[in-house]
């Protein structure tokens, strides 16, 4: 049909790095590039020219680039931190905590030519969308943990957008840096507020603003 991108005739996404190759990615039609989807404890990173997107309520998510090695990727983390943190924990479900998911995510932009002194890090998250928690707000201490984890390691924060009480939709270009941040403030449905509760049954079962731009 007119003015409609066939499937057959879109380009070939970008190769992914090693170790992401399983991560869902996707033609977003709207922006014309191929992005990366990301889910909770899921992280991404990449060389290429791609975007790499994903949804926030009560989990933080910290976009991490070395702007001249032009490569950068994205976590998404539900606790704060877990205190087993040694190599051998470093599995499949790991990163669902941020001491994990940071280190990971940076340790594998560095490993694939970044340098730790060029870092450039955005945080985004922690909004309160599980009114009902009976736990201190899980939010705040993922707000707390990321914010507290950049100053320790010497990092610096170059922008962020977080707390409230709206979920977020954000789309980041590890390449360029640029972010955007949609709030969701109509929901239709409590899907993220579901998930994000079966997220911390399954963590409870299982062991172990710069160039921000908002959009609607």
């Amino acid at each position: 049909m007119t003015g409609l991108i066939q499937q057959k005739d879109l380009p070939p996404p970008p190769r992914a790095l090693r170790g992401f190759s399983e991560v869902n990615r996707y033609w977003d039609r709207q922006r014309e590039i191929y992005a990366a989807k990301i889910l909770p404890g899921e992280y991404y990173v990449t060389t290429n020219n791609e975007l790499i997107v994903t949804v926030l309520g009560s989990c933080v998510s910290a976009c991490i680039r070395d702007p001249v090695m032009a490569i950068g990727g994205m976590n998404h983390f539900m606790l704060p931190a877990s205190a087993d943190m040694n190599s051998s924990s470093f599995n499949s479900e790991a990163t669902r905590y941020g001491n994990f998911a940071m280190e990971k995510l940076i340790n594998d932009i560095l490993k694939n030519g970044g340098r730790r002194e060029a870092l450039e890090i955005k945080l985004f998250g922690g909004g309160k969308v599980i009114a009902h928690m009976n736990q201190a707000d899980v939010g705040n201490r993922n707000i707390a943990f990321a914010r507290d984890y950049v100053q320790m390691e010497g990092f610096r924060i170059t922008a962020e957008d977080m707390g409230d009480i709206y979920p977020r939709k954000v789309v980041y270009d590890p390449i360029s840096g640029k972010v955007q941040i949609k709030k969701l403030r109509k929901l239709h449905n409590e899907t993220i507020v579901q998930r994000e509760q079966g997220y911390l049954e399954t963590i409870k079962e299982t062991p172990s603003a710069g160039d921000i731009e908002l959009f609607d």
